[in-house]
């Protein structure tokens, strides 16, 4: 009697293992399928070639190039500050730092004073914000030519509109 069960229970396990083998002919047919997919789209798309459309060059003479200010697009942050150290703001301001703690606004000024800019702090109240001034000018388009100079090293660097 044990050897009719041992001998089930081993028929049993091998007709397990076998029947969850998937059968190689299924993988060969979903292979071809897709192989069979693949050709049939790259012979049915024409292959189109990019043709790059260029407006064609106007040459003009030197004289009668133009160089526009664009400098009334440029943006400006108006804020009421007060200076806390420095020689005093004009109109318009290169900001090239903003710190929450006094000390962090002191030594960027230092740093720019030690490279020969007569950088300023002043204090936003609203903010509670300490902005570091680079440069002050009396008019926008000065200002925003510096303010793009101090872009190469201050990335953040903004205009400051005081009003003053």
């Amino acid at each position: 009697m044990k050897k009719y069960v041992v001998l089930c229970a081993g028929l049993c396990a091998a007709m397990a293992f076998t029947s969850c083998k998937s059968s190689e002919s299924a993988y060969k047919k979903a292979y071809e399928k897709a192989k069979a997919q693949e050709t049939a789209q790259q012979t049915v798309e024409p292959v189109q070639q990019e043709t790059n459309v260029v407006t064609p060059l106007e040459v003009k003479p030197v004289t009668e190039s133009q160089v526009l200010d664009n400098t009334d697009n440029v943006q400006v942050r108006q804020e009421t500050v007060s200076l806390i150290n420095g020689s005093g703001l004009k109109a318009y301001s290169v900001v090239v730092g903003s710190f929450s703690l006094i000390a962090n606004a002191e030594g960027l000024q230092q740093t720019l004073r030690n490279g020969g800019y007569d950088a300023q702090v002043v204090k936003n109240e609203a903010r509670n914000m300490y902005r570091v001034v680079a440069a002050t000018f009396d008019n926008k388009s000065d200002a925003a030519v510096s303010r793009n100079e101090f872009r190469s090293k201050y990335p953040d660097a903004w205009l400051l509109f005081s009003g003053r």
